[in-house]
């Protein structure tokens, strides 16, 4: 199928699609053909896109049959993503937004200050990713190259977990929701929701990929390091 026709129908791809290098004026060409364009796994690219499109589709057997090499690039990429681009435009807009509602409202004080703690939280959680988990990663995966990934994959588990940065992004826009009260510039209030809520998703997608794929494939590894 045409890549064009898959971004026409889903917008929200378009982020997804940047990690990996793709920009928009894809023509024509099919998913393979870009995917051979950009040098691409197509069925690990496919594999993201379906995971990331739909809550229900978590292909946690497939996922853990590619390499942790892919699976590391695709989250550090992500993390990424978020720094220059989602986290930036959601502090514009609620700079704007503060800045241009009636002044000395609380409300807007607390979530200003909720925000920048969010993002104090998001950025070191990434750093740590950064300089510590994902070399850590690559590290015990480079020990283990002799082995197949079927081999391994009677040892991984899945362990669903909360994630306290998505618990701050959701307990911002309920604020926000919730909470707001006098004169506020409602497009500006809208654009900053819409912004948190498409991290607020993103981040969950991602949170699938990092918690019941990577670290039950770290923990399968350190088992066999032992």
């Amino acid at each position: 199928m045409r890549l064009s026709e898959v971004v026409e129908e889903y917008p929200s791809l378009i982020p997804v699609l940047n990690r990996f290098g793709i920009r928009l004026g894809v023509g024509d060409k099919s998913v393979k053909d870009i995917c051979g364009e950009y040098k691409l796994d197509t069925d690990f690219l496919l594999t993201v896109i379906n995971t990331f499109l739909n809550e229900e589709y978590f292909p946690e057997k497939k996922l853990q049959t590619f390499h942790t090499s892919q699976i590391v690039d695709y989250l550090t990429k992500t993390n990424r993503y978020y720094l220059r681009y989602q986290l930036p435009n959601i502090e514009r807009h609620l700079t704007s937004f503060i800045s241009q509602s009636a002044p000395g409202n609380n409300t807007l004080l607390l979530i200003g200050r909720f925000f920048s703690s969010f993002k104090e939280k998001l950025i070191a959680r990434i750093q740590y990713d950064e300089t510590e988990w994902f070399p850590y990663c690559l590290t015990l995966s480079n020990k283990l190259q002799y082995m197949t990934d079927q081999e391994a994959l009677h040892l991984f588990t899945s362990d669903p977990k909360e994630d306290a940065i998505e618990e701050l992004l959701y307990d911002l826009k309920s604020i926000m929701v919730k909470h707001l009260s006098g004169e506020y510039n409602e497009n500006l209030c809208y654009a900053v929701i819409f912004g948190i809520n498409s991290l607020e998703r993103d981040i969950k997608q991602h949170n699938r990929i990092r918690y019941r794929i990577l670290e039950p494939m770290v923990a399968a590894m350190e088992k066999l390091c032992l």
